[in-house]
């Protein structure tokens, strides 16, 4: 595909508690030059105010204006990103003039491939049929009939299919418009989510307009969604994000018992949708998991509050493997593994917060390799049970890239030969600090780090007198250090290690990242830290800075980039892809429709697209089976070459009732940019005598269409 220039055609109101003795307003002083929070008898949290309470000269209308003009803001820059996203799709590829064939073409790789399940939905005769096709598939792969719901994450589809033909909008609304404005709209859901957790956690809506202003100018690194639209992490990530809200409210003090149950409700339903729309949710679970782990570890949260985060867990993932009919690659996941063995560990450990700071250590150093080890036993007999083996290319990726397995796997290779799945490049770096969001973050970072660090370290020392003595003073972990600040600072820390290891995850730090610095630059610990090391603090002082500081970096922000926002909106670009017009065009008129086509898996979802055709594989790779096929006939008919070699094709052709061979190649010297495989090192392993042996050979490009061959059987 081109993307060429075209000529542009049209230019809780709170009471006040009782008064503090001197004791107790040393031990708030102490903690606020920490950059802690301490919340007395009587301080309720609201939204936007964290810890403040009302006093006589702050009126409640006041206090509604304030929410009111937080939300409008929220709403303002939801529905810029919104608009940014699908004006920008709209100018690279000129959608809105493309043909259908050509549409359905700009779906690449495995976008097509789930936006195909989407159009047979609208195209059975009605919502019965239409699901009864996907529970008994046998175009998605040749000589094989799957159950497509339980496979693959397509609820989605299913749900805008469904609700396309309820509403009554097809008279001027086309199918591909209404899917992707719902993906675009789920854009400003994530801006929206991503504004809400700053502004609970600084207290200034000020901070959830600087979140959204960063995100939206930082869009090459935080969404890929105006050219991969039906991606599945488009799907889930605003849910995520949603969920991330959720848990920041809940983890704030002073709910009522009410407002738990209904926090907790929607931690529950946030967390089942982003698993039921991506399938690689166990494992940015598991990394959730082993956040709630460390600060139950560190006693930052309580007994309660750590069960009732893992039974949501546990519940979401449970009700997708319902609706994914029992689908066992969920039950055999690391996650479930790792909570309950938590769960049980924890349990029968009932004097693990006793004793010296040493014995604490000591005993969480064996309690978390206890947890480990039973994790691992858990996850080893369930999958012996299962017999599951649809996930091991994943722990495959991970050897390899730890360098504790072969780098020549075959299904390692798959992935590493891939850009998105190798390292975080560094450029990633010079762009976010273009954009002054890289220097907050970092400063942020580092001086929470340390302030967390110093406050688990308080909480491991034995403490004297009750529970409630230590409580009311103070001195308990909970109260040293706001835990919905110590979940959100271990979410961007962990979720940053994983971005960094894999780019492909970047895209749920990044986003998270900008609302840890708005936090950092509106929040009152850091300033208050900063003013009371220059011994100028004051009230006065800090409402000053905490309110200007933001306001004078979106005048920085917009000064700097709105023209250049605006000049990338108004670039007017436009689809380009002939050849792949004319494959798609040939393919529908001159084969069969029972025709069997085998190629690159990227290549393949979009026939299944655009023609219907039966397929020999596809980019959703969670199969065994499929992975076996892939590499015992597909790829080896890639790799071949010459008369000997079409004779080796038209033999797997044949075994595999293979029809059409689709053969895409370049040798080649260019470098990888828009490439699906780098072939000359993974097809010597999957058939060592070809191409010289092993890693022997030129390096062979999937790219788009230099020629195909077809060998009828």
């Amino acid at each position: 595909m081109e993307l060429r220039k075209r000529v542009k055609l049209r230019k809780l109101q709170h009471h006040p508690g009782p008064p503090r003795d001197a004791a107790t307003e040393a031990r708030r002083g102490r903690n606020a030059m920490l950059g802690m929070e301490w919340s007395g008898p009587g301080e309720a949290f609201q939204l936007g105010r964290p810890g403040a309470h009302s006093g006589p000269g702050i009126l409640p209308w006041r206090r509604c204006v304030s929410v009111a003009t937080g939300l409008l803001l929220a709403g303002l820059v939801a529905l810029t990103q919104a608009w940014c996203v699908n004006a920008i799709h709209e100018n690279l590829l000129w959608f809105s003039q493309l043909t259908e064939v050509e549409r359905e073409i700009s779906f690449r790789t495995e976008c097509g491939l789930y936006y195909s399940y989407y159009k047979q939905m609208l195209q059975a005769p009605s919502i019965q049929e239409g699901l009864s096709d996907l529970i008994h598939d046998n175009l998605t792969e040749s000589k094989r009939t799957i159950n497509l719901l339980q496979r693959m994450n397509i609820y989605q589809e299913v749900f805008l299919s469904v609700l396309y033909r309820l509403l009554p909008i097809q008279a001027y609304l086309e199918p591909v418009y209404f899917y992707i404005y719902t993906v675009f709209s789920l854009q400003a859901v994530y801006v929206i989510a991503l504004y809400l957790t700053a502004w609970l956690l600084s207290g200034s809506w000020l901070a959830g307009t600087l979140t959204g202003v960063w995100y939206i100018l930082n869009r090459v690194d935080t969404t890929r969604v105006e050219f991969t639209i039906s991606l599945r992490e488009n799907w889930s990530l605003p849910f995520l994000a949603l969920q991330v809200t959720t848990i920041t409210c809940y983890l704030r003090p002073q709910l009522t018992a009410l407002q738990q149950k209904v926090v907790v409700w929607l931690m529950y339903v946030t967390t089942f949708c982003f698993c039921l729309t991506w399938q690689f949710n166990q494992f940015i679970l598991l990394v959730q998991a082993l956040i709630i782990y460390t600060m139950d570890c560190a006693e930052f949260l309580t007994t309660t509050q750590v069960t009732t985060m893992y039974l949501v867990q546990v519940c979401s993932l449970l009700s997708v493997w319902l609706l994914q009919f029992c689908n066992s690659m969920i039950l055999g996941s690391l996650v479930l593994s790792f909570i309950v063995a938590a769960l049980v560990i924890r349990h029968f450990q009932s004097g693990l917060k006793t004793g010296s700071t040493l014995a604490r250590l000591a005993k969480l150093l064996l309690h978390s390799t206890m947890v480990l080890l039973l994790t691992f036993t858990i996850n080893y007999l369930a999958k012996k049970a299962l017999q599951l083996r649809s996930d091991e290319h994943i722990f495959k990726f991970i050897k390899s890239k730890l360098a504790l397995g072969p780098t020549r796997d075959f299904d390692a290779s798959l992935y590493l030969c891939e850009e998105a799945f190798g390292l975080l490049p560094l450029d990633t770096l010079e762009r976010l600090a273009g954009t002054l969001l890289l220097y907050p973050y970092a400063l942020t970072l580092l001086l929470l780090s340390a302030v967390l660090a110093a406050a688990a370290l308080q909480n491991l020392r034995p403490k004297g007198g009750s529970a409630e003595e230590r409580k009311e003073g103070g001195e308990g972990g909970a109260a040293a250090f706001r835990p919905d600040v110590a979940y959100n600072l271990l979410h961007t820390l962990f979720y940053g290690l994983l971005a960094f290891s894999t780019m492909r995850m970047k895209y749920i730090w990044t986003g998270h990242m900008c609302a840890v610095a708005a936090y950092g630059v509106c929040g009152t610990e850091l300033w208050t830290l900063l003013l009371n090391t220059l011994r100028c603090n004051s009230k006065v002082l800090l409402r000053l800075v905490r309110h200007g500081a933001p306001l004078l970096l979106v005048g920085c922000l917009y000064y700097k980039f709105w023209p250049k926002l605006m000049e990338e909106l108004s670039e007017l670009r436009e689809f380009f892809d002939p050849d792949t017009v004319e494959l798609m065009t040939w393919i529908s008129t001159k084969t069969s429709k029972t025709a069997v086509f085998a190629g690159s898996m990227q290549l393949l979802a979009g026939i299944k697209l655009c023609t219907g055709r039966v397929l020999t594989n596809h980019p959703h790779y969670e199969d065994k089976d499929l992975r076996e096929r892939t590499k015992q006939v597909v790829f080896p008919g890639l790799c071949r070459r010459g008369v000997r070699d079409e004779r080796y094709a038209e033999a797997s052709s044949r075994q595999s009732r293979i029809v059409c061979f689709i053969q895409t190649e370049q040798q080649s010297n260019r470098s990888v940019t828009d490439t699906t495989y780098a072939l000359g090192s993974i097809c010597p392993v999957s058939d060592p005598l070809q191409m010289g042996g092993e890693g022997g050979g030129g390096t062979l490009r999937l790219l788009l269409l230099d020629f195909f061959r077809v060998w009828r059987t």
